[in-house]
């Protein structure tokens, strides 16, 4: 059983989707698998993969479901249920991990707590510029290279180096913990526990509220922003629109307002078909 795995989404952005893979093969902790959760991308996606997994350091897995909508959620709770850990880091099929974000996961986790990291969003002109060499070699999330090649966001993440300022930094932050999905981790007795991500919701807060299902629970939020670092390479967001935000915002209220601890929209609905798997 692997010390981690990690888990994100995928929705037709291979050249992204490569980079994503080839930031885990430098990871200084070696002991975690992938699983990319596609959400209906076209055949280009699984080519690239293909390609790739003879050439990975870690053991990938790719599950794929059919173009619905953004379910992205759905896929998540899918993917959960092929974990072969107990302990889930969360993130997205276009961030490249900092080199030592897998291992500063495993290294800071805690019973009882969930830990939400941070990031760091590249321009568009940048993330373009990138190339499997500058990823390999560490220059991707090197605050010095990227400042040189056109990040204007002077952020404090990637500057810190030494682990004791890191953590004070996220014990200083005013920012309040919360589960972002492009960076967080927790156990997965716990997910599991309340259910996973709501299915009902689309793109727009979908993490935030099984983050907050989770301390409805008893799971409170631990901020590791500045010591689990990944960078968010942009592009467009075709699935976005207006009614996903304001139906995921109903959702998310009558979370907080009944405090609830489970959604019926989540994992268990696919418990039989991974009876079915095994």
């Amino acid at each position: 059983m692997p010390a981690a795995t990690v888990l994100f989404a995928t929705y037709n952005e291979p050249r992204w989707l490569e980079w994503v893979l080839w930031g885990y093969t430098t990871q200084t902790e070696r002991d975690f698998e992938v699983i990319v959760v596609d959400d209906g991308s076209r055949e280009d996606t699984r080519a690239v993969i293909d390609r790739l997994r003879p050439q990975l350091n870690y053991p990938l897995r790719h599950f794929w479901q059919p173009d619905e909508g953004y379910q992205k959620c759905k896929g998540m709770n899918r993917g959960i249920l092929l974990a072969r850990s107990d302990y889930l880091i969360f993130t997205d099929g276009d961030c490249i991990p900092h080199r030592d974000f897998v291992a500063r996961h495993l290294a800071l986790r805690q019973a009882g707590r969930y830990l939400t990291g941070g990031y760091c969003k590249l321009p568009l002109a940048l993330s373009q510029r990138i190339t499997r060499e500058d990823i390999l070699a560490g220059r991707a999330t090197d605050y010095a290279w990227l400042a040189a090649n056109g990040l204007e966001r002077h952020t404090l993440k990637l500057r810190v180096q030494r682990e004791w300022l890191r953590r004070a930094l996220n014990a200083l932050t005013p920012v309040k913990p919360r589960l972002h999905g492009h960076n967080a981790s927790a156990w997965k007795a716990d997910v599991v526990r309340v259910n996973g991500w709501d299915e009902r919701m689309q793109y727009g807060g979908q993490d935030l509220e099984l983050g907050e299902r989770l301390v409805n629970a008893g799971v409170r939020g631990k901020t590791i922003r500045y010591s689990a670092i990944c960078v968010h390479l942009e592009h467009k967001r075709g699935y976005m629109k207006p009614e996903m935000r304001q139906k995921n915002d109903a959702i998310r209220a009558q979370t907080r307002r009944e405090r609830a601890t489970w959604t019926p929209h989540g994992i268990d609905l696919h418990l039989d078909e991974a009876n079915r798997a095994d």
